[in-house]
């Protein structure tokens, strides 16, 4: 089965990301790239990638039969996407373990529709 997994955050997270000393902010990239080998190797990660913060984000939206695009993120949403990584493995359960390995913060699991 395939699964999306996308790693998500606060602002508040992205902030204190952004503000991070170097040396921890290298540390914790070096997790999260030991985290994509480990599963690369294992066959498991299709795809993904790491995401620029939210200032960079441009959203269009539909009104009145048009398009309307604006600066900025969040269609409804609080949360910050970081990255994604698409994953294909036998099943939820395995896809929650990967998810629970993840070294940094929060991870939503999303069922990809397989064609």
């Amino acid at each position: 089965m395939k699964y999306v997994l996308l790693f998500v955050g606060t602002m508040e997270d992205q902030e204190r990301f952004d503000s991070m000393p170097s040396e921890e902010m290298a540390a914790g990239m070096k997790a999260a790239e030991r985290w994509f080998e480990e599963y690369s190797r294992a066959g498991k990660i299709l795809g993904g990638e790491q995401l620029k913060g939210p200032q960079t984000v441009t959203t269009v939206r539909s009104k009145d039969g048009g398009r309307i695009v604006t600066d900025g993120p969040f269609i409804e949403s609080k949360e910050v996407i970081g990255g994604f990584a698409v994953v294909q493995v036998k099943d939820l359960d395995e896809a929650l373990e990967m998810a629970k390995s993840w070294p940094a913060g929060p991870v939503e699991v999303w069922p990809a529709v397989e064609r």
